[in-house]
């Protein structure tokens, strides 16, 4: 039984209209799923204002609402709490709600630009190594232990964060690890949790449709690491222009990592191949069967969390070098007749470049490069011809095609991305607008020993057009293709 006063702790609360003193069945933001006696929570969302809702919300049987503006006309039988944020207060009740369960767990958050799923799982998957029950809430999967479910966003809504976390809890998981996005932490979906850590990996060009400016973009992640409480670490990548930022005005304790500089978790490349890394990691030599520089600063910031959460140094090498990489981040296959495909989620400037960099610092120049690439409708337009320039210099040939088009017309998009092309690379540039059709072109343009790049989808398995998402797997498409050339 939740009372509605005891769910509105540490909530910014302006006035009250009616009793808290009320029992509550649950809470929601959605009007259509509120039931007798819930709490509704009026959140400003960019499609829609749950204020206009608040009428259907009681009509259903809510019996508080929670607003920021008051109807104008108010239902007697209704309690209504006017609050300064309904963001935040959405935060701290679901908590409440939950009975505070980021406070009986090991919760770490992970945020930056590039990274975050690939420190976050593997770290899941080092911790479940090591011998302990693990929870992961991430953009690709929510795991309670071995429990798996389907994810909607990188850092899903304070109700959802919630109630898992108190899944964990029930089936003794001692350790999350959570991706952190900047849209979770500009929405408070983060703000009443409880974190023993935060990562922070590395920031460049993304969500310049969300955020208006670079400056508040960076300023958003600085947040999180500012909200930390003293108990917990801060682990930055110095290297990355911003990581002395995210650690400025922190409390918590400060932690660095780097290539490049001085820094408490710091590495070197001793080899660089397509079956692995040789690293030093602070005077410790370890293979591992990541790729590339990127993987490398990954690692790294895996390696100083385990120390962080108390894993022995050497035992903390010994997992790293076991860790497989995660779907649809480097994910690469060899066919029959040695064409090597690779499947990556870069969808940045700075992600194409990384990756395309780690082929070309393997790679022999004996065999081609062929990139598959292209940018999502409805989101940040500035990257486009920057990812095409990227993508056309790095490159021995390159294919623009459909990403995940939604509501965008795909040959627009296609066509904003060519203007970033320099005149010198035109002719290594195609357009095909058909994904499908594009990997199955670079596929037939590919000889023997050649390498083909599928950048920006990864792990999805579906690709979304005009609001439908039809099913689409980079991975399976192009293994079923180089099979049937191979017959």
């Amino acid at each position: 039984m939740n009372i509605l006063k005891d769910i509105l702790y540490k909530v910014a609360i302006e006035s009250v209209t009616g009793s808290t003193d009320i029992s509550i069945h649950k809470i929601d933001f959605d009007s259509r799923k509120i039931e007798a006696n819930d709490v509704f929570v009026a959140i400003r969302g960019t499609l829609s204002d749950g204020h206009d809702y608040i009428k259907k919300a009681i009509e259903l049987g809510a019996t508080a609402i929670i607003c920021d503006t008051l109807p104008e006309v108010l239902v007697k039988e209704v309690t209504y709490i006017k609050v300064k944020d309904t963001n935040s207060a959405l935060a701290f009740m679901a908590a409440n709600y939950f009975d505070n369960p980021s406070e009986k767990i090991k919760l770490v958050g992970i945020t930056g630009t590039n990274g975050k799923t690939t420190i976050a799982s593997l770290l899941y998957q080092l911790f479940k190594k090591a011998g302990f029950k693990v929870g992961l809430l991430s953009t690709v999967k929510i795991l309670v232990d071995e429990t798996e479910y389907k994810a909607t966003h990188t850092t899903p809504d304070s109700i959802t964060i919630n109630q898992y976390l108190n899944e964990m809890i029930e089936s003794g998981v001692t350790y999350c690890f959570m991706e952190v996005s900047s849209h979770g932490i500009h929405q408070k979906r983060t703000e009443a949790l409880h974190f023993v850590g935060g990562i922070f990996t590395n920031l460049s060009h993304d969500h310049l449709d969300y955020h208006p400016t670079f400056a508040e973009y960076r300023d958003v992640k600085k947040s999180f690491f500012d909200s930390l409480p003293k108990t917990a670490f801060a682990l930055s990548n110095i290297d990355d222009k911003n990581g002395a930022v995210m650690l400025q005005n922190t409390i918590a304790q400060k932690r660095t990592y780097a290539l490049k500089s001085y820094a408490d978790y710091k590495a070197q490349i001793l080899e660089n191949q397509l079956s692995g890394l040789l690293l030093k990691i602070n005077d410790n030599e370890v293979w591992v069967k990541l790729i590339g520089t990127f993987n490398a600063y990954n690692l790294l910031a895996i390696y100083g969390t385990a120390i962080e959460l108390g894993i022995d140094s050497l035992e903390a090498l010994r997992l790293l070098s076991d860790l497989e990489s995660v779907s649809g981040r480097f994910q690469f296959i060899v066919s029959d007749s040695n064409i090597t495909a690779i499947v990556d989620y870069a969808h940045t400037p700075d992600a194409l470049e990384n990756v395309l960099k780690t082929i070309n610092d393997i790679r022999t120049k004996n065999e081609q490069l062929i990139t598959v690439v292209g940018c999502g409708g409805n989101r940040d337009k500035t990257k486009r011809p920057i990812m095409a320039q990227i993508g056309s210099e790095l490159s021995d040939k390159v294919i623009f095609t459909s990403d995940n088009p939604r509501n965008e017309d795909p040959e627009t998009i296609i066509s904003e991305m060519e203007k970033g092309v320099e005149p010198q690379n035109y002719k290594k540039t195609l357009a095909i607008t058909d994904r499908k059709q594009a990997i199955k072109t670079a596929c037939q343009l590919a000889q023997p020993n050649d390498i083909i790049l599928i950048a920006g989808k990864g792990h999805e398995t579906y690709q979304e057009v005009n609001g439908v998402r039809h099913d689409f797997d980079d991975m399976l498409i192009v293994k079923e293709i180089l099979a049937q050339l191979n017959k």
